[in-house]
């Protein structure tokens, strides 16, 4: 209990007003509470604004760049001028085997039959999504087909291929083998055979198309044309702010996107296709749909015009499809008048190439510009990252641990301070007294070993509380994820979410608080807080790990305060 002395406090008449015993008793705890709790709440918010003055400085922000040169489409009408009236043919499939450098891949085969040859010929480059041709462009093919066009798509080469590792330069010329075998297939047209790339496959075409001049034509469809780490933080920030989220969550991108992912590899989170497209001299076709929140559709048909003009290709059509996604459907479907359009450019090429106008459909929305995403400053290692936040996650565990093991030693030792060696009698006496464990409960010591009041409970709150948040960052980080991809909303978990992380952290910061306020009362009071070297550890064990995470925590934005 806290004892001060005052001096009796003075009435408004001058005269003495002296207080009971109890009642003083009473104020002045209340003064001490009130005062104990006001140091409390300012400890607090200092701790607060330090993790998120430490949260700002140890990485960059997120502060992408507004589009300010929209691009402006010339009609609503997506047709192509000068188009020829395609032809209705029924459609023949065979599966043909494409040798590879070190492998084979099957590749299915749509032809027109009846159609008058030579004719022209498509080659399909899948994007990340796709791989086998029995999935993958079944309708833009049998569209094809149908309209004396042939269709080829091979299956991708998965050997080669992983989350970690993409090779496009690579990958391009696998896809050429499957351009020159149909260029040898009877009845095709070698000289007007092209590819037709979707997402992803934005990032191969070009390169087929600079190391193969004879190429007759590109249909880039849903291109990304900015490099892959660009591309994923547009995507992010798009899917996030159509999600809603609260503005601190944004500052995770740079950090997440930025940096290099444990386990190394991902090299081609950098590949810049911008060489590649500036030396393109076939005629393109660039397709996006306004309703891709994935893809700059407005900066990148800007810049596929800008690259190919510097190899003097003015030959680039551009098209928007109303309210279609990635892959150019509406409501689930690939769009109609995307096949038609489709179609009709290829058949009707070389007249095509130039036709007017360059760009119509849609009018295109694009809010922010895909750039170059900061790094971290100096977490930009995910190795760091992750070791990090095991090594404070093993903190919290080995604290627990040592404590455990040192019980398990003072039981041990004092057991063989009852029963001396060889003394058989002596055990069963201990038996006797500990039941099956041998040991009674006055072997095990107790006041003298245990820590000073307040100290052991407060730290198992701190790096619970450390802990929790974490797990609930991550719960949250998730379930935004999911309602972004499926392009949903919900204010309860992406609101409601962000509030139950902030404040567990908070809290957290609370139990660190109260953990030193109680450590520095008991040493006031001549006491130590954790008897013994194991004990000390075990405490300081669990503070650094809590402090670590909370820091980790401050990184990832859960204590940001618009610093």
């Amino acid at each position: 209990m806290l004892r001060e002395e005052h001096p009796p406090a003075a009435a408004s008449d001058g005269a003495s007003v002296h207080l009971g015993g109890g009642s003083r008793a009473r104020a002045l705890m209340a003064a001490a509470r009130g005062r104990y709790a006001y140091r409390v709440a300012a400890s607090t918010a200092v701790g607060v604004l330090a993790l998120a003055f430490i949260g700002s400085v140890l990485g960059p922000q997120w502060d992408p760049l507004p589009v300010t040169d929209p691009i402006t489409v010339a009609s609503t009408s997506t047709a192509i001028g000068g188009a020829l009236a395609p032809g209705t043919y029924e459609v023949r499939t065979s599966v043909v085997t494409v040798e590879l450098d070190g492998a084979s891949v099957q590749a299915q085969i749509s032809e027109p039959v009846g159609a008058p040859g030579p004719l022209a010929g498509v080659v399909f480059v899948h994007g990340a999504g796709t791989g086998r041709y029995q999935d993958a462009f079944v309708a833009q093919a049998q569209s094809l087909a149908s309209q004396g066009i042939v269709a080829m798509v091979p299956d991708k080469r998965l050997d080669t291929y992983t989350s970690r590792h993409r090779d496009y330069v690579a990958m391009a010329a696998d896809y050429a083998r499957s351009v020159d075998l149909l260029r040898a297939r009877p009845g095709v047209d070698p000289a007007r055979v092209g590819v037709y790339a979707e997402s992803e496959g934005g990032w191969i075409a070009p390169v087929m198309a600079a190391t193969d001049p004879a190429l007759a034509f590109v249909v880039l469809v849903s291109s990304p044309v900015v490099p892959p780490r660009q591309q994923a933080a547009f995507a992010v920030d798009a899917y996030l702010r159509n999600t809603q989220v609260p503005h601190g969550v944004f500052r995770a991108i740079p950090r997440a996107v930025g940096m290099s992912l444990p386990g190394g590899g991902f090299e081609y989170a950098d590949f810049d296709v911008t060489p590649y497209q500036r030396q393109m001299t076939a005629p393109v076709l660039v397709v996006y749909g306004t309703g891709d929140a994935s893809m700059p559709i407005v900066q990148g048909a800007e810049q596929i015009i800008t690259d190919t003009a510097i190899a003097g290709n003015g030959d680039v059509t551009v098209r928007y499809y109303a309210d279609a996604d990635h892959g150019i459907r509406v409501d689930g479907e690939v769009s109609a008048t995307f096949l038609r359009d489709l179609s009709s450019w290829v058949r009707a090429l070389p007249g095509s190439a130039d036709g007017e106008p360059q760009i119509a459909g849609a009018q295109p929305r694009q809010e922010y510009l895909a750039a170059p995403v900061p790094e971290p400053r100096w977490l930009r290692d995910g190795d760091v990252v992750l070791g990090t936040v095991l090594t404070a996650a093993g903190l919290l565990v080995l604290g627990p641990l040592l404590l455990l093991g040192d019980r398990a030693a003072e039981v041990v030792r004092a057991r063989r301070r009852r029963v001396p060696d060889g003394d058989p009698q002596g055990d069963a006496e201990g038996d006797a007294d500990g039941g099956a464990g041998g040991v009674g409960a006055a072997d095990v010591p107790t006041a003298p070993h245990r820590y000073a009041r307040g100290v052991a409970r407060w730290a198992a709150v701190f790096g619970a509380g450390a802990a929790a948040t974490v797990v609930a960052l991550v719960w949250y980080l998730v379930a935004i994820a999911r309602l972004a991809m499926d392009y949903e909303r919900n204010a309860v978990v992406v609101q409601g979410g962000w509030l139950v992380v902030r404040g567990l952290g908070i809290a957290a910061v609370v139990a660190g608080v109260l953990l030193a306020t109680r450590i520095r009362e008991v040493q006031a009071e001549g006491v130590r807080a954790a008897p013994g070297a194991v004990r000390t550890g075990a405490l300081w064990s669990v503070c650094a790990g809590a402090l670590v995470l909370l820091v980790v925590l401050a990184y990832w934005g859960a204590f940001q305060l618009g610093i």
